[in-house]
């Protein structure tokens, strides 16, 4: 199922909830340093609250981030993100 939400190159898939402040936070930081993601709502969209449990051991830990090589991070910092994006 983490097939389907691999982003394309230079670009995240973020899995988060509406009341998150950290998820708010990495958001307000991507879109300032242009760095585009797709956004998840795992309250809203089947399945994912269950896939970012099985990324995060057991745990619905947001933000979650897959990156365009299947990697993943929880509750990254934009200096990961960017680093890991090259």
């Amino acid at each position: 199922m983490t097939e389907t939400y691999i982003p394309d190159a230079g670009t995240i898939t973020m899995f988060s909830t509406p009341w998150c402040g950290y998820c708010a936070r990495l958001k307000s930081q991507l879109s300032k340093a242009g760095i585009a993601y797709r956004e998840i709502d795992i309250e809203a969209v089947e399945g994912t609250a269950e896939l970012v449990a099985e990324i995060n051991g057991g745990n619905q830990t947001v933000p979650t981030v897959l990156f365009p090589d299947g990697s993943s991070a929880t509750n990254p910092s934009l200096a990961d993100v960017t680093a890991r994006l090259g």
